[in-house]
């Protein structure tokens, strides 16, 4: 791969690249993609959607939207460290192209600004929830009507593959798309194949998949277009990574490890004595014990430690990447980036620590079966009122759900396969909230 093609500032629609002369010269091309995923919909609506606690009311706890941002910071630090060495080694880009290190900085925070665009609500439990509902729930009448790729799609529903949609817009029933460049598209997408075969490979790349059978012609087209390499997966549409969307990955993975971390102590689901013993030793090597001393509150402690925490985590998957970028540039580096830090055995303490104190909790768990009935009970309702309609046979009950579909999601025509997605899709874009106020409203719970 080369990193002239990989910074492709072409765009959805557009007949011919972009040349940067033709850029906005107060705003970056790159980050305009930034301003265009902030102020869509979809990632308002992160706002009330769960990272760790769901239906949380406590100010300490992040929210999807939160979490994004926060991400977005990181990712673009990462991008701009790793931009500056690439302009370096390649001063031609500059020189000829006219790329700066900000450019990378913005096409990594753009991307990781939207990294959860496409996650239902009811965190990672929700994207279970979709799936079971087809794989051993009411929607398991349609398999045998569906191609084998497009049950996986269901039965394995995917933020990821969503979330291309939700940027992209490229497939039937779903508005617009939001004409992010190729670049921050490709960085965006961590995991390049589709969803058959299933983890083929032990590549990170083929961990899980990244676009609906509906939106496989596009985003061949953007990886070509930037000129990914052709996987060994097995599947009939597969690439390697941009190599961006390991930084992407990267400041995901520091975000949610010591972030979601720093909530389980706030809440007090952690002890204090854990977090100094486990965070220190991250930052040992820069700590400042002077003024460590003078924090007198648990929440200055551990806020001071978590931003020395993440500096180390980034410069050590810098160095990572730098030291391994013509080995991904070859599609040859299988491994997230922490995967090989220095950090690693801390990170993974961390994890396994936060798994068994946080993430199931009783208040998490208790929340999470709620969210499984509310998005069960929503698939169900609609998708039954849908294929009726479909049918000829609406009932008008049926009629009356359907009218509960915003305009922008009723879709009159379609294939199954169609049809079914369009409603994950609609159910995915919910928040928590409107979820649960839609539930009550179905199920007659709703007070007046």
């Amino acid at each position: 791969m080369n990193w002239e093609q990989l910074l492709s500032l072409k765009r959805q629609g557009d007949t011919n690249k972009r040349l940067r002369i033709e850029q906005d010269d107060t705003r970056l091309g790159f980050e305009v993609d930034y301003d265009r995923i902030i102020f869509s919909a979809a990632f308002r609506s992160l706002q009330d959607k769960t990272q760790v606690i769901p239906l949380s009311k406590t100010d300490f706890v992040h929210t999807r939207l939160t979490h994004s941002l926060e991400v977005s910071v990181v990712g673009r630090s990462l991008g701009r460290l790793v931009g500056k060495k690439i302009i370096e080694k390649y001063p031609y880009l500059k020189e000829v192209h006219g790329y700066h290190m900000n450019d990378f900085g913005a096409i990594v925070a753009a991307a990781s600004l939207a990294h959860d665009i496409g996650n239902p609500p009811f965190g990672h439990s929700g994207e279970k929830a979709i799936g079971e509902y087809f794989s051993i729930g009411k929607g398991k009448q349609y398999k045998e009507q569906l191609q084998p790729k497009e049950w996986q799609d269901l039965i394995d529903f995917e933020g990821n593959a969503n979330g291309f949609s939700v940027l992209t817009g490229s497939r039937p029933g779903i508005e617009g798309g939001l004409r992010i460049s190729y670049a921050t598209l490709g960085a965006f997408m961590k995991y390049p194949k589709e969803s058959l075969p299933k983890k083929p490979t032990s590549n990170i790349a083929d961990k899980k998949y990244g676009f609906f059978q509906s939106d496989k012609s596009f985003f061949e087209k953007v990886a070509l277009d930037m000129g990914l390499l052709p996987n060994k997966s097995g599947a009939d549409i597969g690439f390697e990574r941009h190599p961006l969307a390991y930084l992407v990955e990267a400041a995901d993975d520091i975000c949610y490890t010591i972030i979601d971390f720093e909530d389980g102590i706030n809440l007090g689901l952690v002890s204090e004595d854990y977090a100094l013993e486990y965070l220190i030793k991250l930052v040992k090597d820069n700590i400042g014990v002077s003024k460590y001393k003078t924090l007198t509150t648990k929440e200055d402690r551990i806020s001071y430690l978590r931003a020395l925490a993440i500096g180390s985590l980034i410069n050590d998957a810098v160095r990572v990447f730098i030291e391994n970028e013509e080995v991904i540039l070859k599609g040859n580096f299988p491994f997230a980036l922490m995967d090989k830090s220095k950090y690693k055995a801390q990170m993974d303490d961390i994890i396994k620590l936060s798994v068994s104190k946080i993430y199931q909790s009783r208040e998490v768990v208790e929340k999470e079966i709620v969210g499984y009935q509310i998005i069960q009970t929503l698939l169900d309702t609609f998708i039954t009122a849908n294929n009726n309609k479909y049918e000829g046979k609406a009932t008008n009950y049926d009629q009356l759900i359907l009218k509960m579909l915003p305009e922008k999601h009723q879709l009159e025509k379609g294939t199954l396969y169609e049809r079914l997605m369009h409603i994950c899709h609609f159910v995915s874009l919910l928040t928590d909230g409107n979820a649960l106020e839609l539930f009550e409203t179905i199920t007659g719970r709703k007070k007046s």
